[in-house]
């Protein structure tokens, strides 16, 4: 048998897939003629069929040493590089191929497409759709290219583009339950989740187990609400595959969001950990579980470890977690750096320039909260001290009305209410930017239900965020941050990636308007002794730290009789948190807990307390205000990034700065001190009691007049600067 003869038949049982079968008859080509170009080649591709990638690579270089044009083989060996990782080196040998092969030679649309695999998998999506580009017009019936082109679109949150290609794709191969399935992704990231699941059960009618498909489904019936039909969803992928990262992750927010179940949670986020270890922001979730369940087993080192992460540049925790653990501003801003190029890169701005309209200055506010909530308890009264004279002010809602008396009045107090909720980032911003709005405020930062994607769309020439989230995005979506001299001080603007606006007071706006109950409990009616020194903190459970309460349960220790009031957490940390005081030598039952009641009902037994007992280094920012409103002293560590600072500015606002300490050492003897001293307590309480209405703090007016010069001064600056508004 000749060398040729040899080549047909192996090449006849190699396209029929008899990789073994044919491996004889090349060998015995490259035998008989060790330098027959054909051998070389064919074994090089047969070896790479194998996945032997090392031989394949050298056979295939000794081909194209004989023959170094042959467009085939070099295509072949940037495949072979490809799959050794030599991303460069593959780019570049597939980039010879295109130039080597005959026009309308179907392996050009191959060597392109697998350049826009290679690109797609350094996360350089917009090269890969390029090449993608030039697969297509070389060959447009590829229907796996039509689906990666609409894959990279969507990295490039260019979802409408995405959903065309992914309809070709649909077209070209309609039994493909991959096609179906990044559809109905796609169509879920523009909002329109009853199409997406109208694509997700096309795919499951295929294969009812498909657990990429039975994810994403969980993904849309979260958004539409549907939890229970969600977390059957998760149950039955993780049946079919244990180990789905995103759906452990996703499981177990969801235990935790909606159905309470802290040990369940915890559990999935521990398996995903475990089983996954880079998925993207996962030991921070887990953290922030652990810190709800207040288990600070191993806290010091989960801690270091995410520090380090956060420093090396790695998606480990989101940064509204992060306030709750790091006190360092710089580290700070590179987390809010690396969640924002992950989760909203820039995209082409809406707003080009130009002549603003004439007439009042359109403010738009952006938020997921305009209910019976913290963010609309403080600027009630905001909305409705605004000059409609001068402004005109827009909502756009992210998460709807509950039928409040609170959410009365906001309607009642702003222009227009914009319901973004079933919008895609991209049509919410196209209609903010046909709105003419001059300053699109962020009220949900990186926190709550959030819209940060709107911003990185630029529809309004200032873009500003404002109250909620007490930090940096760390990008360039926001021109400016609302902020006081005490929250951000000028020797920390550089770890903001904002121009900071001051307010000459605190930044934080307070609605005068908060009706405390008329009727207070009783000490005995709220478990309180009757003649014990009562310390309390109302915040969330996963604000506390070892530290904190460490420093805490050491008043307790040194003032007879105490106990400290704290908001009923789940009851896992309940358990833990009397184990703690345990531990520290303090008897349970001085840890006493309170139920959840209406604001005007807790603000009234609020004052059953002696002291509030501030924390860091995310401190009491509403709750501070409302114990300050609510007449009861309140005592803060200035902490060293805006989280910790808010008490320290609400206290100067309320003109108190006595009650702020520089460190945790005179924290705790002014705590001791005014729970000794009853006279100096008092004298703060009456002094606060004096001030409640006489300072800025609760001056809605005042305020309001200040936000609304801060937003002149951004619609009149040429480009975003730092500027302070003064007094008057």
């Amino acid at each position: 048998m000749t060398p040729h003869e040899a080549i047909e038949q192996g090449f006849r049982l190699h396209q029929a897939g008899r990789l073994a079968e044919a491996e004889p008859f090349y060998a015995a080509a490259l035998k008989a003629q060790p330098d027959f170009f054909p051998a070389m080649h064919l074994t090089g591709i047969l070896r790479y069929h194998q996945r032997d990638f090392a031989a394949a690579h050298a056979f295939l270089e000794r081909a194209l040493r004989q023959q170094p044009d042959a467009a085939e083989t070099l295509m072949h060996l940037g495949l072979v590089l490809a799959a050794l990782g030599s991303d460069a080196d593959a780019l570049a040998m597939l980039e010879r191929a295109t130039k080597a092969a005959r026009p309308g030679e179907s392996l050009i649309a191959i060597a392109f497409a697998q350049r826009g695999e290679i690109l797609m998998a350094q996360q350089r999506a917009r090269e890969a759709v390029a090449e993608f580009d030039k697969a297509l017009a070389a060959d447009p019936s590829l229907a796996a290219v039509w689906n990666n082109r609409g894959l990279a679109l969507n990295a490039l949150k260019q979802h409408e583009a995405a959903l065309a290609s992914f309809d070709r794709a649909a077209a070209l191969s309609p039994a493909s339950i991959e096609i179906h399935n990044n559809r109905g992704d796609t169509l879920r990231e523009m909002r329109r989740h009853e199409d997406a699941l109208a694509s997700f059960d096309r795919a499951l009618s295929i294969n009812p187990d498909d657990w990429a498909t039975r994810n994403n489904r969980a993904i849309a019936l979260t958004f539409m609400g549907r939890i229970d039909e969600a977390l059957a969803d998760y149950d039955r992928a993780l049946g079919v595959e244990p180990n789905i990262a995103q759906a452990l992750h996703a499981r177990g927010n969801l235990l935790w969001s909606h159905k309470a179940n802290l040990p369940g949670a915890i559990a999935d986020l521990e398996r995903l950990v475990k089983v996954a270890p880079d998925f993207a922001f996962a030991p921070g979730s887990l953290m922030r579980l652990k810190l709800f369940a207040c288990d600070w087993d191993g806290y010091d080192a989960q801690k270091a470890a995410l520090d380090d992460g956060v420093r090396a540049g790695r998606p480990v925790i989101e940064p509204f977690i992060y306030l709750a653990l790091s006190n360092r501003s710089d580290d700070l801003l590179r987390c809010a750096r690396i969640y924002g190029q992950a989760k909203f890169p820039a995209q082409q701005p809406l707003w080009r320039g130009g002549a603003r309209r004439p007439g009042k200055i359109r403010i738009g506010y952006v938020c997921g909260e305009f209910r019976t909530h913290a963010t609309l308890y403080l600027m009630a009264g905001l909305f409705e001290a605004h000059d409609k004279a001068q402004f005109e002010i827009f909502a756009f809602d992210n998460g709807g009305g509950d039928g409040s008396a609170l959410r009365a009045r906001f309607e009642a107090a702003v222009d227009k209410i914009v319901d973004i909720r079933a919008l895609s980032d991209m049509e919410a911003a196209a209609q903010i930017k046909a709105l003419e709005i001059d300053v699109l405020v962020d009220l949900n930062g990186y926190s709550g239900n959030q819209r940060a994607g709107i911003f990185s769309h630029r529809p309004a020439p200032v873009q500003a965020g404002y109250l909620a989230y007490p930090g940096t995005l760390g990008g360039s979506s926001l021109d400016y941050i609302i902020a006081d001299p005490v929250v951000i001080p000028k020797t920390e603007q550089i770890h903001y990636s904002e121009k900071i606006a001051w307010l000459p007071h605190s930044y934080q706006v307070n609605d005068n308007k908060r009706v405390i109950a008329a009727q207070r409990p009783s000490r005995a009616e709220e478990g309180l002794p009757q003649d014990g020194f009562v310390f309390c903190n109302f915040n969330h459970a996963n604000k506390f730290t070892p530290e904190i309460f460490s420093l805490w349960m050491g008043l307790l220790t040194q003032i007879a009789g105490s106990v400290l009031w704290l908001l009923k957490p789940h009851p896992v940390c309940m358990d833990n948190l009397r184990q703690q005081a345990a531990r520290h030598g303090i008897a349970p039952e001085r840890l006493i807990f309170a139920d959840t009641v209406a604001l005007e009902k807790h603000l009234a037994r609020m004052a059953l307390a002696d002291l509030f007992l501030d924390g860091l280094p995310y401190g009491a920012h509403t709750t501070a205000s409302d114990a300050l409103w609510a007449g009861l002293p309140l005592i803060t560590c200035r902490g060293s990034a805006f989280a910790g600072r808010v008490a320290a500015s609400l206290l100067r606002a309320v003109e108190l700065p006595e009650l702020v300490t520089e460190n945790l050492g005179d924290y705790e003897m002014l705590a001791l001190r005014l729970a000794r001293e009853h006279l100096l307590l008092d004298g703060f309480r009456k002094k606060l009691a004096q001030n409640r209405l006489t300072t800025p703090l609760f001056d809605t007016a005042k305020t309001t007049r200040h936000i609304e010069a801060a937003y002149r001064q951004m619609v009149a600056s040429a480009s975003p600067e730092s500027f302070m508004v003064p007094e008057n």
